[in-house]
């Protein structure tokens, strides 16, 4: 998740409105399997088949020419060690703490074009289990299956008609799904046994700029046409389509990037907004339906407000956060910007700085606990002169 709030705060200020990849900074990663989890294989095979997009707007399946992936079961037991490493930023070492990990992560790279046009290049690295370390990788978009065995990768250049399934520990390619439709995003259902796909016509990070400083920029129209749900066990890729939110509904998305993601449980889809609330829901065939009920999510992300136990909620971004009971009751403030994700019932990683730092907004991941007092930093300080890096958070079982 993701992106430095200095960037974010500084793209507010010229756009005056949510950048256009706001919705897709934050996210899940990749593998750790622990010493002594007991991983089991149960094999499913597929019949080799292709069937034909129909019409505009019909649901298709595509049963590729390959079979599915073996499903792992997740590990039931797993380390909550905490491993950090705060020279580096981003990170060369695993960082995880608690049932979180952070499984892979990007470092963004502003491209010029011809003309007045400008680009978004995501370069993504994996973490990898054999070393412990992270390895920058060719794919277009990275995810993590929760228990951090497989991830899900775009294989083409910005966005791409192939998805792959990769073991993580062996670095091998257990599937490769061919779509009709160019896809821009992946993200693993909570389960692990699905991916959710966002199709585009047109990579959707670009933008054009203007003036002697190009602080003046225009977005184009969102070029999203649909998603698939992609069952990794049988290999079939389930095509519904779905266009652009309204830049002026309500809600509504006036950006490019509008990749969906998945309820809490998996049973819904949501579509971000950047109007109030910040998530549409759908069903997995695209019909609108009722949000959970509550105010569950962290903003702009697929993660959970609320505390494993159920008894604590985390608050909005701010300096200091806060973290209240379910009555509303606050229990305890931070010193960060933000917070991520739970890493367990008493603390959280954030972000933020552990020790003092010279601007708020330098800063990196933090491990703070409930009340603020314990604050231990994970990856080094941000250097502003570089590329921003954003990161994906995984459950780690």
């Amino acid at each position: 998740m993701s992106r430095l709030l200095r960037d974010t705060l500084e793209e507010w200020a010229s756009e005056a409105r949510v950048p256009h990849d706001l919705a897709d900074r934050a996210l899940r990663r990749r593998a750790w399997l622990p010493i002594g989890a007991t991983v089991l294989a149960v094999g499913l095979a597929v019949a080799v088949a292709v069937f034909a997009f129909g019409l505009r707007g019909d649901n298709t399946t595509v049963r590729p020419a390959t079979d599915g992936v073996s499903v792992p079961v997740r590990p039931t037991v797993t380390s909550t060690d905490v491993r950090g490493e705060e020279e580096n930023a981003p990170p060369r070492k695993l960082v995880a703490a608690g049932n979180v990990a952070l499984s892979a992560y990007y470092v963004t790279k502003t491209e010029k074009l011809e003309g007045n046009w400008v680009r978004d290049r995501r370069v993504w690295s994996l973490y990898d289990p054999r070393d412990d370390t992270y390895e920058q990788t060719p794919w277009a978009w990275v995810d993590v299956a929760p228990g951090l065995q497989l991830a899900a990768v775009v294989e083409g250049d910005l966005i791409g008609k192939q998805v792959g399934i990769l073991d993580m520990n062996t670095r091998q390619i257990k599937a490769m799904i061919g779509l009709e439709h160019a896809v821009g995003s992946v993200v693993w259902s909570p389960d692990g046994t699905k991916v959710l796909a966002t199709a585009y016509s047109e990579y959707p990070d670009r933008w054009q700029v203007f003036g002697k400083d190009a602080r003046t920029m225009t977005m184009p129209e969102s070029t999203r046409i649909g998603y698939y749900v992609i069952d990794v066990a049988t290999g079939e890729a389930a095509y519904h389509e779905l266009g652009p939110m309204s830049r002026d509904g309500s809600p509504g998305n006036s950006n490019a990037r509008q990749d969906l993601g998945w309820s809490l449980d998996g049973s819904l889809l949501w579509q971000p907004s950047n109007t109030r609330p910040d998530k549409v829901f759908l069903d997995l065939d695209g019909k609108q339906r009722e949000a959970p009920a509550g105010d569950q999510y962290v903003y702009y992300t697929g993660r959970s407000k609320v505390s494993p136990d159920g008894k604590l909620v985390l608050g909005r971004d701010g300096l200091p956060t806060s973290i209240t009971d379910r009555s509303g009751a606050v229990v305890g403030k931070q010193r960060v910007l933000r917070l991520l994700a739970w890493a367990d019932n008493d603390n959280v990683v954030a972000l933020g700085c552990a020790g003092k730092c010279g601007n708020e907004f330098d800063n990196g991941l933090v491990l703070v606990s409930v009340d603020g007092s314990r604050v231990t930093q994970l990856t080094g300080i941000h250097d502003r002169n570089n590329d921003r890096w954003d990161w994906v958070l995984t459950p780690r079982n």
